[in-house]
């Protein structure tokens, strides 16, 4: 297949176009500058110049092609505008996507987010589980970006073979600079000591990064249209074994922070309201629909690899 990958010099984006060139498809990836440009060809992609914010070239770039992976948004929104402004950009593009692959019944895979459907079923997320509405009284928080998924997920109806992968809230790899570990670490060296809120006992979910990788190359291949796939490998750890394992390696203590409005935002700061949500997954039917089993160090194996820790 011919393949339009944005986000290619992404943390995902610079795993899916390896995996789909040595799957056999011909990939082409967005490169809004000459060091993204070099990236892209360096990853073994062909370039196409232009951004998120040229919707006309991004609908001709997916009618050339035979698909679409879209795991890109606008991060320079997020200083000015926050969470509703990367949104409120990013819904344009996925309908422009729809115009140029209507009727057509190409593949579109488009991120998503793990959290999109809420986190307080009692009971672990499933790809069945739609993402919440958002709405005004959600502005500001990441419920404003399901109106994405949303709309991707609409394009079924209109002849695309949309679906949408939401990845786990940790995505773990040798490449990761940015993620939610990298910022524990981080925390815990300022602070003397890893903390966990209260007794750690909600669940977090978990994937390596090259296992997103393959799970949107099948979705690509073979996902049925309108679906939701969960790019999850963990998907129930504990925050306080995790905790754990970054204070064995760093040689520091793992203490319970008390879980209240004062000692949770003093230790984690903007992280406070994150760490101390339960987010368990399932991944079930993605396995079975389409085969995906991830085969990539879990989690704590992955801490206990070291790479983490290695510069510092």
């Amino acid at each position: 297949m011919r393949v339009f990958v944005t986000g290619g010099t992404g943390h995902s984006g610079s795993y899916i176009i390896p995996e789909l060139i040595a799957a056999g498809h011909e990939v082409t990836g967005l490169a809004r500058s000459d060091t993204a440009a070099a990236v892209v060809s360096g990853l073994g992609a062909k370039v196409r110049r232009g951004d998120l914010e040229d919707l006309d070239g991004l609908k001709e770039a997916a009618a050339d092609s035979d698909g679409v992976i879209h795991v890109a948004h606008r991060q320079d929104l997020l200083p000015s505008g926050g969470i509703d402004a990367v949104a409120d950009a990013e819904l344009p593009i996925v309908l422009a996507y729809g115009e140029a692959l209507a009727g057509t019944g190409k593949p579109l895979v488009a991120a998503g987010s793990i959290g999109s459907p809420g986190q307080h079923l009692g009971r672990p997320v499933t790809e069945e589980d739609p993402a919440l509405p958002g709405g005004d009284e959600h502005k500001g928080t990441l419920r404003v970006r399901n109106v994405v998924e949303t709309a991707v997920i609409a394009l079924a109806d209109r002849g695309v073979r949309s679906s949408v992968v939401r990845i786990a809230n940790i995505a773990h790899s040798t490449t990761d600079r940015a993620g939610f570990l990298v910022q524990l670490i981080a925390l815990a060296k300022e602070k003397g000591f890893v903390g966990y809120p209260g007794d750690g006992a909600n669940l977090w979910n978990a994937v390596h990064v090259r296992d997103v990788a393959s799970l949107f190359r099948l979705a690509l291949e073979k996902g049925p249209a309108g679906r939701y796939w969960h790019a999850v490998g963990d998907g129930a750890i504990p925050l306080h074994e995790i905790a754990e394992a970054i204070a064995g390696r760093l040689g520091l203590p793992a203490v319970s922070v008390p879980a209240d409005v004062l000692m949770v935002p003093g230790y984690f700061g903007f992280l406070a309201n994150i760490v101390t949500q339960n987010y368990p997954a399932s991944n079930l039917i993605t396995r079975r629909t389409l085969g995906w089993e991830p085969a990539q160090p879990g989690l704590l194996a992955d801490l206990d690899n070291g790479h983490y820790f290695s510069a510092g």
